[in-house]
């Protein structure tokens, strides 16, 4: 049972907190409801009789919120190269509502991103894992969420350019352009 006020996740929703605690009746029959306050203004009834089974728990707390930071700074775990089987996969970490597992969403997708781009479906994938993201790491490090957005950004940003960066360089040392115009330096008009 959780009470008003409390912080609490609501997978692939995000983080908010408990505002009021009603009874509501709808289609004839009577039932308690949370009403959680998410970000951007909404506003979400949960049944409180099957508010664990709609897999509602508490906001981590600010040792495992560092935990979940040091996820960002992990080079990528392995994924399909199949987008529609990653997106399968990626989908199913989401609804965990693990908060671990949107983490490993966000970054591996922001690696892609960066490396190949994204799929329509992907870039709205990784943009609704951010926000839930973010939305869960503004409550547990008591922060604005522009201070999380960047925190959350150069942490993937600072993994990407360590990992990646320096091992999967595919362009050749030689100008572009002296692959199509040969420059011979014995050979210049001035």
């Amino acid at each position: 049972m959780y009470n008003v006020g409390d912080k609490v996740v609501y997978p692939m929703h995000g983080a908010g907190v408990i505002d009021s605690i009603e009874e509501k009746e709808i289609l004839g029959e009577k039932q308690s409801y949370y009403i959680l306050k998410m970000p951007g203004e909404v506003k979400v009834m949960i049944p409180t009789a099957t508010a664990e089974q709609h897999g509602i728990r508490n906001v981590i707390d600010k040792e495992q919120a560092e935990k979940v930071i040091n996820v960002l700074e992990q080079d990528e775990t392995e994924m399909e190269k199949n987008w529609n089987k990653r997106y399968r996969d990626n989908m199913e970490k989401m609804k965990s509502g693990d908060i671990y597992e949107i983490a490993d969403v966000v970054r591996n997708l922001s690696f892609k991103q960066k490396e190949k781009g994204l799929s329509t479906g992907e870039k709205k994938m990784l943009y609704n894992a951010k926000q839930i993201l973010v939305s869960e790491l503004v409550l547990a490090e008591h922060s604005s969420q522009e201070e999380i957005e960047e925190l959350v950004d150069n942490k993937i940003n600072t993994s990407y350019a360590m990992f990646r960066t320096d091992t999967n360089i595919d362009v050749s040392t030689e100008s572009i352009v002296n692959k199509f115009i040969p420059f011979n330096s014995s050979n210049t008009n001035t």
